[in-house]
Formats: structure tokens, C-alpha cells, sequence
């Protein structure tokens, strides 16, 4: 075998080689714009069934919440903003600000509104232990996320 030839053989497959890499690189590349981003402000966490036994007692009522956070740096404003379950029951905030990389707790209850915690001074449960579903919407009735568990109701 002479020189040349062996030299074609080694250049061949090392484009052989490259080829191969390239395209098992080319869908990882194609596939970065696909990823999903994280919503600026979504439901988080949701304790539908508050534990021990629905007695609705305050305690019981404020085991019972929804947590809403902002996945942005900066605050936002969700005056205006509402968190409705299925059958309708709605809590609107007002005047409240969301500071970045925060996350609020609604309780189904009674109490002092803080900064990490507003409760809809209900004295009724809202969430359905088994199924139901959370809807935040913004000031302008735009649909920003929802949270379903069990086999929710679709309308």
C-alpha cells in the first residue's frame, strides 16, 4: 500500500468521523430553542385537602392554600389579578405587589395579610379534596396559569 493511499484512507474516515459528530450534534443544537420557559409568575403549589378532618375551623380552613410565585427579578403588581377555582369561587388581590423571586401563600381562611401570606377570610373550603382546578388570571381576565388535579371538570 503506498503512502498516498494510506493517506486518502486516514483523511476519509476522519470526515467519516466528523460527519458523525456533526450530526449527532445538530439535534441537540436544533432542540435549545425549543425549551420550555419558566412562566414569569405561576400557581407553584397547590394543598387542596388540608390535613387531618374537615372540621372548618379557621386552622383547618388556612391548611387549605394555593402558592402563587414570580419567577421574574423584579416585582409585580397583581392588583387586579384573581385565583378562581371551577365552581366559580373567586379571590381578587388588591393592592398587592409580588416581590421578585417570591412566592405568596392564599389561604382559604382567616387572617392577617403579610407579604407571604393573604387569606380570602372565607368560612367555607374552596378546593375540592379530590379534583379540581386553579385558574390565575391578570387584571385584563388573561389566562397566566393553571393547576388541575384528580380528573377536574372541563367546561
Amino acid at each position: 500500500m503506498s503512502a498516498s493511499s494510506t493517506a486518502r484512507r486516514i483523511a476519509a474516515t476522519a470526515l467519516a468521523a466528523g460527519a458523525i459528530v456533526s450530526a449527532a450534534a445538530l439535534p441537540a443544537a436544533a432542540h435549545d430553542g425549543d425549551r420550555q420557559r419558566t412562566p414569569k409568575v405561576e400557581i407553584s403549589r397547590v394543598q387542596a385537602d388540608s390535613p387531618g378532618r374537615d372540621n372548618r375551623t379557621n386552622r383547618s380552613l388556612n391548611a387549605e392554600w394555593v402558592e402563587i410565585t414570580n419567577n421574574t427579578r423584579h416585582a409585580i403588581n397583581l392588583d387586579g389579578w384573581t385565583l378562581k377555582d371551577e365552581d366559580g369561587h373567586r379571590y381578587t388581590f388588591n393592592d398587592y405587589r409580588l416581590a421578585g423571586r417570591a412566592t405568596v401563600r392564599i389561604h382559604t381562611g382567616e387572617g392577617r395579610d403579610t407579604r407571604t401570606d393573604l387569606y380570602q377570610d372565607r368560612r367555607n373550603y374552596v378546593w375540592d379534596n379530590n379534583r379540581d382546578k386553579a385558574t390565575l388570571r391578570n387584571d385584563h381576565g388573561r389566562t397566566i396559569d393553571t393547576e388541575s388535579w384528580g380528573n377536574h371538570r372541563r367546561h
